[in-house]
């Protein structure tokens, strides 16, 4: 790694890579190439789990620029350059001067991508200034739902599921719902969307261009995401750790509880680490689910007539190592075996900060493997040394804000240090991650996974 001039712990770090350089690390690399998301499609570098790939192999990840606004980012593999192909605010016609909280300020769905090649996003609100709250917040009046079509280039607003109204107000609310999922049935012309703060789940017919709630009694867990099964039936998880499952042939909807080894599935009393990702397997009937500080690997049967209970099988724990935390990072790849990245604690000895490893599960073998920690190969992918402590000043005097999402272990890799978002598994057998600080999209290429 070329050395710039950058702050004084940056230096240090630096230094100490040198020194210590010939330490062999005590675990396997995965190596990745970094892609810069374009600085202007963001405020803090960041964004969330909205990472999808599109039917042409091309990469699409949402944004976030608070107080501002929000993109749909593209990433063509071929080329290996970046454009903007959905511009909140002037797809609307909303201001392009920064509004603060009543901007459109995240894509932050987990992008659906329908057997057409339609790309499905939603947005949401994004967070109050101290200067906002102090002289009063201003109403968030709700998320859109768009799609984008890359075959021609469209992009199509389908409204508001749930616009700030006298409803919401006689109901306590005091914004608009934002967009936390969407995911279209092509086939039925229906798209699912699950709203927040309140998680409201409701379904919107293309054809009649009309919202409709599922169960104005039902509320999904925060963050929830539906799942279609090989039955055409949407499945949510709620708030009480049931499954939620709606017949869109019928309009009934069925409330089932989980169970694992015939006792109720619920997480611990007050225990905030729930938050499930969960993906469907090209079965239509088996999903797998990893809670967010829970390293065990969960598989769900989603394929019966089930009223009574649906089953969860314990796959067993990715790993034993301490601080597990998975931000969103559940992927299955087309051959069937399931990725998880997850960050946790650095007792190796060798660095200190967080290690972000990749785990696989294989469903033929029922075996879990550790693949390695994420590391990146081109380290100058951001134009500016990485690895100094936020707010780090340069020689010349300039904070370089933004650097502190990777640090520098001792044999000089860098490597992420506090948060991965989204994974996916590519049609190419790669995987692609999203970094924050700065917003990077990390691609490991197939030769990686062997």
């Amino acid at each position: 790694m070329k050395l710039r001039n950058t702050g004084f712990a940056f230096l240090i770090a630096s230094l100490f890579a040198v020194v210590s350089f010939g330490q062999p690390a005590p675990f396997k690399y995965l190596w990745g190439t970094a892609y810069h998301i374009p600085s202007e499609t963001t405020t803090d570098e960041s964004g969330y789990f909205s990472l999808n790939e599109g039917i042409d192999g091309k990469i699409y990840v949402g944004t976030a620029a608070y107080g501002r606004n929000a993109y749909l980012v593209e990433f063509d593999p071929k080329t290996q350059k970046m454009r903007t192909v959905i511009d909140v605010h002037r797809t609307l016609g909303l201001p392009l001067t920064p509004t603060g909280f009543a901007a459109q300020a995240k894509i932050h769905t987990r992008n659906f991508t329908g057997p057409s090649g339609t790309i499905y996003v939603g947005t949401k609100q994004g967070y109050p200034t101290e200067a906002e709250i102090k002289a009063g917040v201003p109403r968030y009046l709700g998320g859109y739902v768009l799609t984008y079509d890359p075959a021609t280039g469209n992009v199509t607003s389908h409204g508001q599921p749930m616009p700030w109204s006298e409803k919401l107000a006689a109901l306590g609310y005091k914004d608009g719902e934002g967009v936390i999922d969407t995911v279209a049935d092509e086939k039925r012309g229906l798209i699912y969307v699950v709203t927040c703060e309140h998680q409201h789940w409701l379904t919107y017919d293309l054809k009649q261009k009309k919202y409709h709630e599922i169960n104005d009694k039902l509320r999904l867990y925060s963050y929830a995401t539906t799942l279609i099964d090989n039955k055409g039936r949407a499945n949510a998880l709620t708030n009480d750790y049931s499954i939620a499952r709606y017949n869109p042939d019928t309009g009934e909807v069925k409330v089932i509880p989980l169970k694992m080894d015939d006792k109720p599935f619920v997480a611990k009393l007050g225990d905030q680490g729930w938050i499930p990702t969960w993906n469907m397997a090209s079965d239509g009937r088996t999903a797998y689910l990893i809670r967010m500080n829970h390293p065990e690997l969960l598989k769900i049967d989603l394929g019966g007539d089930e009223t009574d209970a649906i089953t969860v099988t314990n796959l067993g724990k990715l790993t034993d190592l301490p601080g597990f935390d998975s931000r969103s990072s559940l992927t299955i790849a087309r051959d069937g075996r399931v990725y998880v990245t997850a960050r946790t604690d650095n007792k190796t000895g060798f660095g200190a900060g967080y290690l972000h490893y990749i785990f696989r599960y294989d469903p033929a073998s029922n075996k879990i493997e550790t693949l390695g920690v994420l590391a990146v190969k081109n380290p100058d992918f951001y134009g500016l040394p990485l690895g100094a402590p936020q707010g780090a000043v340069d020689a010349a005097g300039k904070v370089r804000p933004w650097t502190h999402g990777y640090h520098l272990l001792p044999d000089g890799t860098l490597t992420p240090l506090h948060a991965h978002m989204g994974l996916i598994a590519a049609g190419d057998g790669s995987l692609y991650a999203t970094i924050l600080y700065p917003y990077t999209l990390l691609h490991i290429a197939a030769d990686q996974l062997k």
